[in-house]
């Protein structure tokens, strides 16, 4: 596999041969920072989890070098950074048993580029290579812009994949901001209640920026526990952790399609309904 950076890294937990390893991916996901996969895809790592059929496979597009830090990470340069950042990343690899994990190394500033393709480029090997049937990605609502590079990226690589190469599903994940405010029908609800030990542990793993300011493990739990709740106000909880996403197949299946248009035709969908619930009352 050819990939840009020459400080890219694919890592097997297991060993086994990296063709042999990539082939065997079903469930991909594809994130900007070490740590998305783990807060956005959680779905897919529970899915395959102690599974000889699923595997999960992950790729962190960003380098890590502007990570936070405070405490005992205050004075860590860049350098020191990424190297922290990466070994974590390994390490919740091996703890949710992924197939693969793929670092691609990249500056933030090449992956939020409008011009550079680089990263769309490695990302279509990537896919090539694996040719997965869910691929779980940023949301086009994230507001980080870093995200936003990455969901870019990734669906301009799916859109090159020939037809019978394209996964059967692509979702886009909360992070930098969640999706409640997405229509009901529209949701796609992931469910991962019952394994809070899992996702704690996998979690906890990134202690670079727990320690360093960002209580992300305890954030992203609550997250999924108010969505549970706060789902359907009219019935009882059948769910106590839940994920929330965009189904972007249609933009893959669809190559034409703005995606500009998609997420905001559904933020139109958001505000009709607001102002339905308030004229309605108003009479």
């Amino acid at each position: 596999m050819r990939l840009h950076h020459p400080t890219a890294e694919i890592f097997i937990p297991d060993q086994a041969p990296i063709a042999e390893a990539l082939k065997r991916v079903t469930h991909l996901g594809i994130g900007a920072h070490q740590d998305d996969l783990e807060f956005m895809a959680f779905h897919g790592i529970l899915n395959c989890f102690d599974s000889n059929e699923k595997w999960f496979g992950g790729v962190t597009c960003s380098d890590g070098a502007g990570s936070s830090r405070t405490g005992p990470f205050a004075a860590f340069s860049d350098a020191e950074m990424m190297a922290i950042r990466r070994q974590e990343q390994n390490t919740a690899a091996v703890m949710g048993q992924y197939a693969a994990m793929i670092q691609l190394d990249f500056p933030s500033r090449i992956i939020k580029s409008p011009t550079d393709t680089s990263l769309k480029q490695d990302l279509l090997e990537i896919l090539t290579a694996t040719q997965p049937e869910i691929v779980y990605t940023h949301n086009p609502a994230d507001k980080h812009d870093t995200h936003i590079g990455v969901m870019v990226a990734t669906l301009q690589a799916l859109r090159e994949l020939p037809e019978n190469q394209r996964p059967k599903q692509v979702i886009g994940c909360e992070v930098w901001r969640d999706l409640d405010w997405l229509p009901d029908d529209k949701k796609v609800i992931m469910d991962v209640s019952g394994r809070d030990d899992l996702a704690a542990a996998i979690n906890g793993v990134f202690e670079s920026q727990i320690v360093g300011g960002k209580r992300y493990d305890l954030a992203i739990l609550g997250r999924r526990a108010a969505n549970a709740t706060f789902f359907d106000s009219h019935s009882t909880d059948s769910t106590t952790q839940v994920i929330f996403g965009i189904d972007l197949t249609p933009l893959v299946a669809d190559p034409t399609t703005d995606i500009a248009d998609f997420i905001c035709s559904l933020i139109g969908l958001f505000q009709a309904d607001v102002r339905n619930k308030i004229t309605t009352r108003l009479g």
